[in-house]
This record gives C-alpha cells, sequence and structure tokens, in this order.
C-alpha cells in the first residue's frame, strides 16, 4: 500500500466503526471456531500498525509480521511485540510446525500470488493448527477504494474455497461478513463510480454516526461463528492442513 495509506490506518484504526466491528467479529470466530490451549502460539501476518495485535493476545503469545518499515516500528511500539519484515511467499523467517493459529485480515487480497503465500504459510502451523483469513469479498464491489489500498483482488465464496483447497487446506468455516450495511455500502459505491472519485472511503464520520454504524456490524458476532451468511462486503475463512 502507499505511505499514506499506512499512515491514515495509524489515525484511524482504533476508532473507525470498521476496524472495531471487524476487532469483535474476529473475536467471535476464533473463540467459536479456533480451540486454542493456553499460551497458544500465535503469528499474524501483515499486522500493519498493529491494531489487531492486542485482540490476538487475550488467545495466546503473539509473533508479528509486517513489511512496511514505518507501519512494523509502530506496530512494535504500540505493542510491545519485535515486528518482524518480510514478503510472502519467500521472504519471511519462520519456524515450521510452530504456530497454534495463523492470522491474516485483510491481507491476502495484497499478495500478487495469494496461492503461494497460503502454501507458504501451511507448515508454519502446528499440528492441529488452524489459519483465520478476511478479505474482501464481491468482484462487483471493485471500487476505487481497492484501487488505493492496491488490492489484486476480491473475492467470491467459491474463490476464496478454491485457492485454500488448492493450497493444501481443508476449510472449516467460510461465511461472508458486514451483512447489515451491504445495501449502503453498495450504493456508496455505486455513487463514487458514478461520481469518479478516487481514493479510499475510509473517513471516520460523525461521533453518533460512527457509533451506530459499529453497533450495526457488530452485532453480527452473535451468529456469524456458527452459521455462514450468504453475502456481505467481507468474507471469513477459518481453515486447517490437509497435507504436511
Amino acid at each position: 500500500m502507499d505511505r499514506a495509506i499506512y499512515d491514515r490506518m495509524a489515525e484511524i484504526d482504533r476508532d473507525h466503526w470498521w476496524f472495531s466491528a471487524r476487532r469483535k467479529i474476529i473475536d467471535r470466530l476464533i473463540r467459536d471456531q479456533v480451540p486454542l490451549k493456553a499460551g497458544a502460539r500465535i503469528l499474524e501476518m501483515g499486522c500493519g500498525t498493529g491494531s489487531n495485535i492486542a485482540l490476538l493476545q487475550q488467545f495466546g503469545i503473539v509473533d508479528a509480521v509486517e513489511p512496511d518499515d514505518p507501519a512494523r516500528e509502530l506496530a512494535s511500539r504500540r505493542t510491545g511485540v519485535a515486528v518482524k519484515g518480510g514478503l510472502l511467499p519467500d521472504g519471511v523467517d519462520l519456524a515450521d510446525g510452530h504456530y497454534d493459529l495463523v492470522a491474516m485480515l485483510d491481507v491476502l487480497e495484497h499478495i500478487p500470488d495469494d496461492l503461494e503465500a497460503l502454501k507458504a504459510l501451511r507448515p508454519k502451523l502446528a499440528q492441529g493448527g488452524r489459519i483465520i483469513v478476511t478479505v474482501p469479498a464481491g468482484p462487483g464491489l471493485w471500487s476505487a477504494h481497492d484501487v488505493a489500498h492496491h488490492h489484486h483482488r476480491r473475492y467470491t465464496a467459491e474463490t476464496l474455497g478454491q485457492v485454500f483447497a488448492s493450497a493444501g487446506y481443508r476449510v472449516r468455516h467460510i461465511t461472508h461478513f458486514n451483512t447489515a450495511l451491504y445495501p449502503l455500502i453498495v450504493a456508496a459505491r455505486a455513487v463514487g463510480k458514478l461520481l469518479k472519485r478516487e481514493g479510499g472511503d475510509d473517513a471516520i464520520p460523525p461521533k453518533p454516526v460512527n457509533a451506530l454504524l459499529e453497533r450495526l456490524f457488530a452485532a453480527e458476532r452473535h451468529w456469524i461463528g456458527r452459521r455462514s451468511l450468504p453475502f456481505g462486503v467481507s468474507l471469513a475463512v477459518i481453515a486447517e492442513p490437509t497435507t504436511r
């Protein structure tokens, strides 16, 4: 991503409704779908400015990787975790068989070769370990936001499941999310295309609106861990290796 995008994330990722609600969604998915023992070993790939690390630390000991130097330094200062550098699929030095959970939270869409990235992470999982991945959904929602954030693709449930299967994983749970706000976001993206807007659409709205959007989005956590929602702005998958 461009330097300006990382800087913007650092400003908003603690308070913006999307980031805040997504953390609650991820928390529920992990609790419902990933059996973790005390002291579990967790890896976040592409941690950005570190806003998810505190969430993951509730479940175990967290390592993190972030390729962008300033973002990595900020994440380390924020969290006290010595965040590593490196790029998938070949440029990350991690021990095999070490992690009980790997998290890639809106990262896979940034990687040119998503298949090889997932293949590279598979041997890093311990026996019984799982991976949780979130990505943007719906190729038809492609917009200036995706361009500004250097996305390579948006996924369907089918294409996401296929790349996991090809990389040697068994999908345990896959679901759309950000479903309640889907009509509003579709409309906003359509207006943006008509007006030929450029750049991301990540400004924080006024506090009452931000709080309302956060509540609506976060409410999905009450059923997302056990049920698959049929549509939404994002997709989540929890998977485990089928081969070693």
